[in-house]
């Protein structure tokens, strides 16, 4: 059973063993993976007289159930909190047909995206080259470049949260040929290259247009929590999510992830491999848990 906002599910009545069955276990793992929120089931006496797990919650509990989850996303959608989203990767042309690059798909920051925008938040996504199909729900901008990327940025300021789930390439080519290189072109044995500006550090040092609630992600195929706790200090965030990209059913262009959360002070939370969609919605909640919390300190 469906809520009417198709995130939640109430789980009806059913004998301990068929809840226990594998296929059903399956299925909710599928459901969890999704992201959706479970109601019940509970233990206690069922209809075929057995006593177990299986039974479903009263009405009392669904309606508190519910109340404290319609309450919670009606107070995030008063207090109108806006959010960008950086996500996939970006191109470095180095003539027309040929550029600098990853493999991110753009899924774990589009995931995110939309995770926020279910709790009430308004929020927009930057998004570089990929082949996601986005939903209607978030507003899409589409980017190629790193600099395409900080345009957008800059012009969405001011926000409340940013979180800056792309993989930008730190390099670009000095100097972009106006046509096709050719192979057999002499002389060309190294490429030129220079730093693009970094996105997360401009934000978590604009002193004027700093978002109150700051996100990085670290990408990393060695000393994980070390050079994520390095990069939060570095870039001024509130939050890291560390994830190691060297691990091929996890990271970049797969719809799994294992990732650290990294907190300013120092507390770690640790997610196991999940689908995205999971990551993102506890990734989401965390978000805007502790940016409550802040405000309500603040104000």
């Amino acid at each position: 059973m469906l809520a009417s906002n198709k995130e939640i599910i109430l789980i009806p009545a059913m004998n301990v063993r068929m809840w226990l069955h594998k296929a059903t276990q399956n299925n909710l793992k599928i459901l969890l993976d999704y992201g959706y929120k479970i109601i019940g089931p509970i233990n206690g006496k069922m209809a075929c007289g057995e006593y177990g797990e299986g039974k479903m919650s009263s009405p009392r509990q669904i309606f508190s159930y519910l109340k404290e989850y319609f309450d919670n996303k009606d107070l995030v959608k008063k207090k109108k909190i806006t959010a960008l989203v950086t996500t996939g990767p970006t191109r470095e042309y180095i003539d027309p047909v040929r550029y600098i690059s990853n493999v991110s798909s753009g899924k774990q920051g589009y995931e995110i995206a939309l995770a926020l925008s279910k709790l009430g938040v308004n929020t927009t996504l930057v998004a570089g080259p990929t082949s996601l199909t986005y939903s209607k729900d978030i507003r899409v901008q589409r980017i190629n470049s790193a600099e395409e990327m900080m345009n957008a940025v800059q012009k969405l300021l001011p926000v409340d949260i940013a979180i800056c789930a792309a993989a930008v390439s730190d390099f670009k080519p000095k100097n972009k040929s106006k046509q096709k290189i050719k192979k057999d072109k002499k002389n060309f044995s190294s490429l030129d290259l220079e730093k693009n500006k970094d996105i997360l550090e401009y934000l978590g040092k604009n002193n004027k247009l700093r978002p109150k609630m700051l996100v990085g992600f670290s990408a990393e195929t060695e000393k994980l929590i070390e050079n994520s706790l390095k990069k939060l200090n570095n870039k001024y965030c509130d939050i890291i999510v560390a994830n190691d990209v060297s691990k091929k059913k996890t990271g970049f262009n797969v719809d799994y992830n294992k990732v650290s959360i990294i907190e300013k002070d120092g507390k770690i939370e640790s997610l196991p491999k999940n689908k995205k969609s999971y990551i993102a919605s506890k990734i989401a909640k965390k978000i805007i848990d502790k940016f409550l919390i802040n405000d309500k300190n603040t104000n």
